[in-house]
């Protein structure tokens, strides 16, 4: 699954950039995880839930808190700006795609003023963990 990877890479970047700062205990972690990854956040939260508890002893205490960003475009042809949940309709396949690669949006999404599929991601892709916290 999709989430259980993310989750992975999250538990992993976790581990070592708390190595890096000599961390004993991590308490506390802050993702902030775009719209446009489409996660499926009680997966997500069950599979860093189930990842902690094997990963010994620096993690075992951690708290999770995720926030979810908005995604927002902008068209770089006609200036216009939207949000994800504005885009038309996609189906569940174009969904899908962009769900396991947020990269090929341009392929399924397209600017509702001028239709042009040439657009930047302001806001609301990938995952960050914006802070960790412990002792």
């Amino acid at each position: 699954m999709h989430e259980w990877a993310l989750a992975e890479a999250v538990i992993a970047t976790v581990i070592e950039e708390s190595r890096k700062e000599g961390l004993v205990e991590v308490r506390k972690i802050k993702l902030k995880i775009g719209e446009l990854q489409q996660i499926e956040t009680e997966i997500f939260e069950f599979a860093l839930n189930e990842l902690i508890k094997v990963q010994g002893t620096l993690i075992t205490k951690m708290k999770v808190e995720m926030d979810i960003e908005r995604a927002i475009f902008r068209c770089r042809v006609c200036g216009n700006e939207w949000a994800f949940g504005d885009a038309s309709k996609m189906s569940e396949e174009e969904s899908e795609a962009i769900h396991f690669a947020p990269e090929v949006a341009h392929a399924y999404i397209r600017c509702p003023s001028c239709k042009s599929p040439d657009f930047e991601v302001l806001h609301g892709r990938g995952i960050l963990i914006e802070y960790i916290k412990g002792r």
